[in-house]
């Protein structure tokens, strides 16, 4: 492979495009080309971490190897943490270790936390005493929680400065916090006592006190709160990032916005996740017992509720006999209402995610739904109906009785079915929610179980009393 001398993002675009046709090349290509590999890394982490991505793990080893430490950790921490603990596994320990102290410490311990217990406990042990104890710290909060979330690099400044002498703190603290966008004033014992803007701070009286500048009791979260509340709270107040305290009120951290931004994409994903009845932390990195673990219990429950179904089409079947024409159309009422159930699914996850249901609105939105059902339902039995009718009358289908009485039983089963489901697509997470569990929790096998027995049963039946 022949790659002409270019600047680095280029390089980068270059390299992309030949992985794709060949990824062993461009291994073979970067190892051969060090001091390009390194300017790629130096200058473009972004762009280097994306042609790591597409190598093995043993190429990507070999070539975060050869970096500074520096740059191999601002390259693991633009990689999701699952693929960079896959990427590292072939990685001696203390060259993992020197790239690790060199991340920050959110970046270091997501990244722990996806390996192994026992390489993990080897990289701790061979870090200084202070970075090992604040990964330490970091790794007991869950990951999906203020304190598995926060950055514990932010600028307090004691209560008692003036606004000039904070600026001068801040002075000799810029080279060592990147995010200087809110500085937290803290007491003697680190409380928790106000927040201001490093723009407010510039504009204030040099002489001006801090507690004369501040907002005082700024929105603050505990470290164990759940990221939707994180992100609530920043969207509600407007916040470039937000406070983590202990329950005592001392300050530990900040959830930055782009720590709040990864939140919600992935509590977005969990609940999409969690409706089909996936893993809830599963990703195409998981390992394979444990995905079996998390999917089969609900394949099981699929399992059951199909057999009701098929109990309930079991016990009607005469009518099939009478008219096997029910047999062909008996798939389409049940694939309607699952549809149309799983749109009011959609929107009623989404929404209570974006906490948009207070429980005062849940009888008018439910009666909202109920109406949408109606009208879908009117419009689809109208239609189907219509269909089937032509369709018997033309000889397409064939059918032992009139094609209008036909037309009339899947007309009636599409309407009930389509509002039964688009009422059970709201109401399925708002009784979750209830409960107390996550309105997303295997709610789409939930919803299929109710539109097939409506659908398959209910059809059954209306066919039963009018054929």
């Amino acid at each position: 492979m022949r790659l002409r001398l270019r600047r680095p993002r280029q390089l980068a675009r270059d390299l992309l495009a030949a992985a794709r046709r060949d990824r062993d090349e461009v291994a073979d290509y970067l190892e051969s080309h060090v001091e390009e590999w390194e300017a790629l890394a130096g200058a473009s982490p972004e762009d280097a971490a994306d042609v790591l991505e597409q190598l093995t793990e043993e190429d990507a080893a070999g070539l975060l190897t050869g970096l500074e430490p520096e740059d191999a950790a601002d390259i693991l921490e633009r990689i999701a943490p699952e693929l960079a603990a896959e990427l590292v596994e072939e990685v001696s320990i203390e060259d993992l270790t020197a790239a690790v102290t060199e991340m920050s410490g959110e970046a270091a311990a997501d990244l722990l936390f996806e390996l192994d217990d026992e390489v993990t406990e080897s990289v701790l042990a061979l870090m200084d005493d202070k970075a090992e104890q604040e990964i330490r710290r970091l790794l007991e909060y869950p990951p999906d929680t203020a304190g598995g979330l926060m950055t514990t690099e932010i600028a307090a400044l004691p209560i008692g400065l003036s606004a000039g002498e904070a600026i001068e703190r801040i002075r000799q603290l810029h080279e060592e916090y990147e995010d200087l966008s809110y500085v937290y004033v803290v007491d003697d014992p680190r409380h928790l006592k106000g927040v201001v803007s490093f723009r407010d701070l510039v504009f204030a009286r040099p002489g001006a006190s801090l507690d004369e500048v501040m907002v005082p009791d700024p929105v603050a979260v505990h470290t164990l709160a759940d990221r939707q509340e994180v992100a609530e709270l920043t969207q509600r107040y407007h916040l470039f990032g937000i406070p983590v305290v202990d329950e005592a009120g001392h300050l530990l951290g900040m959830v930055t916005t782009d720590a709040v931004i990864e939140a919600v994409q992935d509590e977005a994903t969990e609940d999409f996740a969690a409706a089909v009845g996936a893993g809830v932390g599963e990703t195409v990195y998981t390992d394979v017992t444990k995905s079996y673990r998390s999917r089969a219990p609900w394949l099981v429950l699929n399992l059951v509720l199909a057999l009701l179904v098929a109990w309930v089409i079991e016990h009607q079947t005469r009518v099939i006999t009478r008219e096997p024409v029910l047999a062909a159309l008996m798939p389409i009422v049940a694939t309607l209402g699952g549809n149309g159930g799983n749109q009011s699914l959609a929107v009623m996850i989404r929404s209570l995610a974006t906490d948009d249901v207070p429980h005062a609105q849940v009888p008018s939105i439910i009666l909202r739904q109920a109406g949408v059902g109606l009208l879908n339902g009117l419009t689809l039995a109208l239609a189907a109906g219509a269909l089937t009718y032509a369709l018997i009358d033309a000889a397409v289908f064939h059918s032992n009785n009139a094609p209008a009485e036909v037309a009339l039983v899947i007309g009636l089963a599409c309407l009930a079915n389509l509002v039964v489901a688009t009422l059970s697509g709201a109401a399925i997470p708002l009784l979750l929610r209830r409960l107390g569990l996550d309105p997303a929790l295997a709610a789409s096998i939930l919803l299929t179980m109710i539109t097939d027995v409506v659908g398959f049963g209910g059809f059954l039946l209306v066919a039963a009393v009018l054929l």
